[in-house]
């Protein structure tokens, strides 16, 4: 069976996107990011369309796309709408999927629904980006906790940044995870090197 995996963060802004799209065109899959929160700019599907090689009918349509750049139960709010989880059903594909989720885990979709609720729904194998840089400890073993008390499957931790490797040893010890690799930050970024970024730092067979 294709892999369909969610790729989350312990935090915002710190390299998830980027990571998506690096691994959508590792793996070839299609990208589906079902909550996008902001739309003035690029947005997180276009980015991954730009940096990944994907052709555009393997960049899925979102199911909610709201205005404001801000937490989604609150940029709903603001659109006058209503994220209807039951609505985001997980689209049918031909081979491999990743799903981007928003911000870290206990981001609210609704007032009574965070996004790990739905990826509990889901039951996919969860990849969650970690910075390199000071907290991420903290962040990622909490994280990862709070997958573990709904029994999500853990795929691994990719680690984004600068390498610190006492920092990522201690997580994957503590938290009993698989190190998948580290995205160094890269200038230029663009499609050629993050597909070389991926080449050398991560394996097919870890997204299997």
């Amino acid at each position: 069976m294709s892999p369909r995996i969610v790729v989350t963060g312990t935090d915002t802004e710190i390299g998830k996107t980027v990571f998506s799209a690096g691994l959508a065109g590792f793996l070839g899959a299609s990208y589906w990011k079902p909550v996008q929160a902001g739309l003035d700019g690029d947005t997180d599907s276009s980015r991954v369309a730009a940096l990944s090689g994907l052709s555009a009918d393997r960049i899925l349509p979102e199911r909610f796309r709201l205005n404001t750049p801000a937490s989604p139960h609150l940029a709903a709010r603001l659109d006058g709408v209503r994220i209807d989880v039951e609505a985001l059903e997980l689209p049918p594909v031909d081979g491999p999927l990743v799903i981007e989720g928003a911000g870290g885990l206990m981001v609210p979709l609704n007032p009574e629904t965070l996004y790990i609720d739905v990826f509990a729904r889901w039951n996919l194998p969860v990849v969650l980006c970690a910075r390199t840089a000071l907290g991420t400890i903290n962040h990622a073993l909490l994280s990862i906790e709070a997958l573990r008390r709904r029994d999500i499957p853990i795929c691994g931790v990719a680690f984004i940044g600068d390498e610190v490797r006492d920092s990522e040893d201690i997580i994957c010890a503590i938290g009993k995870v698989r190190r998948l690799g580290r995205l160094p930050r890269l200038d230029p970024l663009d499609r050629a090197s993050l597909k070389a970024a991926f080449a050398t730092s991560f394996n097919r067979e870890d997204f299997a």
